[in-house]
């Protein structure tokens, strides 16, 4: 590549990075639903017609977060497991990791959450986008392989893909309650946090291998 296009290109990303973190501010301030190209144009400072260059539609850009999600996620998702020695302690250090993302990020969480609604076939953004989840769920199955081998972990637990969909699946929903359903808990003497306090504690009962 020339000095020239180098350049070009160069100035290309930067420029989609600026439009991405215009779309992730206003995304955290005021919720995807209200988001608008134009709110985008007008804080990234440029025209409408140059934001369409970049992102076709509203859509294009909330695949985008998603992916840039995706990345924090896997990020949050490696760290904590890194700090842990044995299989179990690693998913248990995971599980911690995604509920602290969840509070900490949650425009980010929202964004995988609409990910996960949407019906329609996949199209090459959206296979993309999923294909940065499957690199979150690589984090969830190595943890689960090492405790396999460690003998943290039931050795009957199951195959690893599948066990890692289920924890995700278990996971995501427990939050989703504790985050939209709070007052609703809270009126039946529950906190948000000892909800996900007992999921934690079950799911680590339930992978534990026998004493």
């Amino acid at each position: 590549m020339s000095y020239i296009a180098e350049r070009r290109q160069e100035e290309k990303d930067r420029r989609r990075g600026e439009i991405l973190d215009a779309a992730t501010e206003l995304y955290r301030e005021i919720g995807w639903d209200a988001v608008t190209m134009d709110a985008v144009a007008r804080r990234a400072r440029l025209s409408r017609a140059l934001l369409y260059v970049y992102f076709k539609d509203k859509d294009a850009l909330h695949l985008a977060i998603a992916v840039q999600a995706h990345e924090v996620l896997r990020e949050r998702f490696a760290a904590a497991a890194a700090r842990e020695r044995c299989g179990l302690d690693k998913l248990a250090a995971i599980g911690r990791a995604y509920m602290a993302y969840a509070y900490e990020f949650p425009h980010y969480f929202d964004a995988c959450s609409r990910l996960e609604l949407r019906t329609a076939a996949p199209d090459a953004e959206e296979l993309a986008c999923l294909e940065d989840g499957d690199r979150v769920h690589a984090v969830v199955m190595d943890a689960l392989a090492v405790g396999i081998a460690d003998g943290s972990i039931r050795s009957d637990v199951g195959a690893p893909l599948l066990v890692s969909r289920v924890l995700w699946g278990f996971t995501h929903g427990i939050l989703q309650i504790g985050i939209r359903k709070a007052q609703f808990l809270a009126a039946s003497g529950i906190s948000a946090q000892e909800l996900m306090d007992q999921a934690h504690s079950l799911l680590m009962k339930a992978l534990a291998a026998p004493d």
